[in-house]
């Protein structure tokens, strides 16, 4: 009975005008409770938000989080009055139900999104901005995903953008089993700009566009032949979709809460996204395991910058690409084939498919039968260093140690499972001085306690390297074009585990 009469109180606001334009001298209109349906959509979407594990909630503190409450609607009309833009941003009491939603009862959903926004806008501004659009359309992912590039509806639709599979394929996204370009920022903003494009060309009309982006074109032209032929949106509103209905108004309300963040005290939750990012072309199969072991990062660090790949790996092709932070684009650049090299056998068959092409997990090795040492870190100290120190994965060193984002403090305790037989050796290792350290890596030249192997004779047919100080297989591999530091370790016989002498022989490649 209530939403009845809240429906024709409604209906008769739109017979009397009372539906205003902000340029309208109103100071008070009636109140209509925003859709219950937009409150369950907003919970959904902060349910599966992935992105909320990965702010810096612990670090972030602000004294200006206290709701400013509702204002008069001549503020409002005001404040919407002055945002400049060619779409005819209105207000009515359905519009003011949204901004209140979005700036009272879900203001910690919109603080995340404006942190997110840094990530994401400028991407979306240079694309409208190319195209000669409003750039106020930057705000339809959020009322679409809330900035979620995995945010996936009960209707199918899928990514920052929310495209059904059909209109992603239409509009060239590639979707397949390891691949749903629809989660790709940067290619489904290009898709969805086309799609409105397309819309405005037949509407010309920014709102009948964004209507028609909910709910499709036919049933925005299915609403313009019931109204009568009106072409305005708030004309057309009760032959409509439920859900489109409300899909305007919490557009204008998002650019609102947006703009007027600060008149609200809202403050935007720190993001862990990188600022600058750059992307490697990927020319052959790549799993992030192998990424993630060699420039010594989080796959969930990767997973974030890359929701397009379904199952942790990038498969063949021409048209993909790795989406890393500047530095850590410098380092894969630096170390490409080493990269590709890496394990490849575990991961893929014949270097074509992989082993197992479900999703991967990530199990720790367990610490049965292994004693405990203790190191305190120093400052200088990294995880994938003590890691190294230890001969133990930087995956397990963290899971052991609960450290989220390689993130550990100078003078906290690292727990350590190592071999029982080995305790002594590895207790001592807290001890010594960071240059003592340093030639414990298993990674570069190391003089073993016991004697090391003499070389073999040298063989004719094969070009040989004399490893000095300093050198790893890395930096070795990395002087010869076109050899990685796969071909020397199968050349001779090493596996990861084993360690370098001065004076040691390599075979690095069959003369020509």
């Amino acid at each position: 009975m209530q939403k009845v009469k809240e429906l024709a109180l409604l209906a008769c606001m739109m017979v009397l005008g009372l539906i205003v334009n902000a340029q309208s001298d109103v100071d008070s209109i009636p109140q209509i409770d925003t859709p219950p349906y937009l409150e369950e959509c907003l919970d959904s979407l902060v349910n599966q938000w992935y992105i909320s594990m990965e702010s810096d909630e612990v670090n972030f503190r602000s004294d200006r989080t206290k709701p400013v409450g509702k204002l008069p609607d001549s503020v409002y009309i005001k404040r919407i009055e002055a945002i400049s833009s060619p779409m005819p941003y209105t207000y009515n009491s359905i519009v003011r139900g949204h901004i209140e939603l979005y700036t009272i009862r879900r203001r910690e959903l919109v603080q995340r999104m404006l942190g997110l926004s840094e990530y994401y806008f400028p991407m979306i501004e240079h694309e409208l901005d190319a195209r000669q659009m409003p750039l106020e359309l930057k705000y339809l992912p959020i009322i679409e995903s809330a900035l979620n590039p995995k945010a996936y509806s009960r209707a199918g639709a899928s990514g920052l953008w929310q495209f059904m599979y059909y209109t992603g394929k239409q509009y060239g996204l590639n979707i397949n089993s390891y691949v749903d370009e629809r989660r790709d920022p940067y290619k489904s903003t290009v898709a969805a700009i086309d799609f409105l494009d397309d819309l405005y060309a037949i509407y010309k009309d920014w709102f009948l566009v964004i209507a028609a982006y909910n709910c499709g074109p036919g049933n925005v032209n299915k609403a313009i032949r019931r109204s009568g032929g009106h072409r305005d949106f708030w004309k057309i509103y009760y032959h409509l979709p439920r859900e489109t209905r409300g899909y305007v108004p919490a557009f204008i309300a998002a650019t609102y809460a947006f703009m007027y963040a600060h008149e609200h005290d809202i403050v935007a939750v720190p993001h862990s996204l990188p600022v600058v990012t750059d992307t490697i072309a990927i020319h052959q199969p790549l799993h992030f395991k192998q990424v993630a072991a060699m420039l010594d990062v989080n796959v969930d660090y990767l997973r974030s910058l890359n929701p397009q790949y379904r199952k942790d790996l990038i498969p063949s092709g021409n048209d993909f690409a790795l989406r890393l932070a500047i530095n850590d684009a410098s380092d894969f650049a630096a170390i490409e084939d080493s990269i590709y090299a890496y394990k490849r056998d575990t991961y893929f068959v014949h270097g074509k498919s992989t082993v197992k092409p479900e999703y991967t997990t990530y199990t720790p090795d367990t610490p049965k039968n292994k004693a405990t040492v203790y190191y305190t870190v120093k400052s200088g100290d990294a995880i994938g260093l003590i890691a190294d120190w230890y001969d133990v994965r930087t995956s397990d060193l963290r899971y052991w140690n609960n450290v989220s984002r390689n993130m550990i403090r100078v003078g906290q305790k690292l727990r350590v499972y190592v071999p029982r037989d080995k305790t002594e050796y590895y207790g001592r290792i807290n001890d010594l001085s960071y240059s003592e350290k340093q030639k414990l890596s298993s990674k570069s030249v190391t003089s073993n306690s016991s004697k090391p192997k003499k070389n073999e004779p040298i063989e004719a047919g094969y070009d040989y390297y004399t490893v000095r100080s300093g050198d790893n297989l890395w930096t070795i591999a990395k002087k010869y074009t076109g050899i990685s530091n796969k071909d020397i370790m199968q050349l001779n016989g090493l596996s990861e585990s084993s360690k370098l002498w001065v004076g040691q022989r390599l075979k690095i490649r069959p003369k020509s």
